[in-house]
């Protein structure tokens, strides 16, 4: 099974997949490409219609879209251990892992997920209220599991969320009490750590990521 990715540092889309198939230890080979290059899009179009990460091939099938793919991953091979067990909670879970797949734009247009940096950023009012709205999210669901992922044992909603930790921290985003813990749980996590160092080794710039002004 090949995993499509792209770099580690900026490619939000490709840890939401990468994390959830690493967390549960499915075996998979990594093929990274560097954004915005001839050489991404003619390499995913040898194998894909869509030439977007991440994708997916396990034997014949192809899958692409990082939400579609945790969800063909937790089908095929972990038996639904992926969304919570109670019916209610994944319905619930399912909600805000699409609520953020469909959402949150102006976060993600204005914050792009650049690991390495440390930056300042003035936000629209748009972007702060998102991120209230994510406070909300990660602060409603510690006060049912504290300390502990947003349903209790990692979902696909702490993969689809963990980029959006990533961006509050680089950006230097205040949060509740509650949400910060989260945050730090998600910062904690072994797995995620394994890419945050691989983001770090990176070279490449992808200029259209790169918002804000550093911290010195």
């Amino acid at each position: 099974m090949q995993l499509f990715i792209g770099n580690k540092n900026y490619s939000s889309w490709s840890l939401r997949a990468w994390y959830l198939m690493s967390k549960f230890k499915v075996e998979f080979t990594e093929q990274q490409l560097v954004l915005d290059t001839p050489e991404f899009y003619s390499e995913l179009q040898k194998h894909f219609t869509v030439a977007k990460v991440p994708a997916l091939i396990d034997g014949d099938l192809q899958v692409w879209d990082s939400l579609a793919i945790c969800e063909y991953i937790n089908d095929a091979y972990l038996s639904n251990a992926a969304w919570p067990k109670a019916v209610a909670l994944r319905a619930q879970a399912r909600s805000v892992s699409a609520e953020m797949h469909s959402g949150f734009l102006a976060l993600r247009n204005e914050m792009p997920m650049n690991i390495r940096a440390t930056r300042n950023l003035e936000l629209s009012d748009a972007a702060k209220k998102d991120i209230a709205r994510i406070d909300e999210i990660f602060s409603v669901q510690q006060k049912f599991y504290p300390n502990g992922w947003l349903f209790g044992d990692f979902s696909i909603a702490d993969a689809m969320f963990a980029p959006v930790v990533l961006r509050l921290k680089t950006y230097q985003i205040s949060l509740s009490p509650l949400a910060q813990q989260y945050c730090d749980t998600v910062i904690a996590c072994p797995v995620l750590q394994e890419w945050i160092k691989g983001s770090c080794k990176e070279t490449d710039i992808v200029q259209a990521d790169e918002a804000g002004i550093n911290v010195i």
